[in-house]
């Protein structure tokens, strides 16, 4: 990671608001700068920082500028029957992410067992 040096004019967001921003988990925001997905900085104590402008820029050029209407999508295709795992697959997130995403917005369906038995 570069050396992050001090400037007055960089919105620096940390990992966990960068989390809260695409719905995931932070481990996954440090997975996405491991594999180049996002761009990091390094504060002198070598922590994770990411400019607000490189990560609204992800956002645009992902299709994800409206998280509530990703929702709605999401929730639509699953309603239509799709899985989670593909739901997720055609967002670009986690399953994790997906199934969170899912449980706050709509009734999941069961795995496959009885509720009766």
């Amino acid at each position: 990671m570069p050396y992050l040096g001090p400037s007055p004019d960089d919105d620096l967001l940390r990992p966990r608001e960068v989390a809260e921003i695409f719905g995931v988990r932070t481990t996954t925001i440090a997975r996405w700068a491991r594999d180049g997905i996002l761009t990091a900085l390094a504060t002198p104590g070598g922590h994770r920082r990411y400019r607000r402008t490189d990560i609204t820029a992800k956002l645009e050029s992902a299709g994800s500028a409206d998280p509530q209407r990703n929702a709605r999508d999401a929730v639509r295709l699953y309603e239509q029957g799709w899985s989670i795992r593909r739901v997720a697959e055609e967002f670009g997130v986690s399953y994790g992410a997906m199934r969170r995403l899912l449980m706050n917005n709509t009734e999941l369906r069961s795995r496959g067992w009885n509720e009766n038995r």
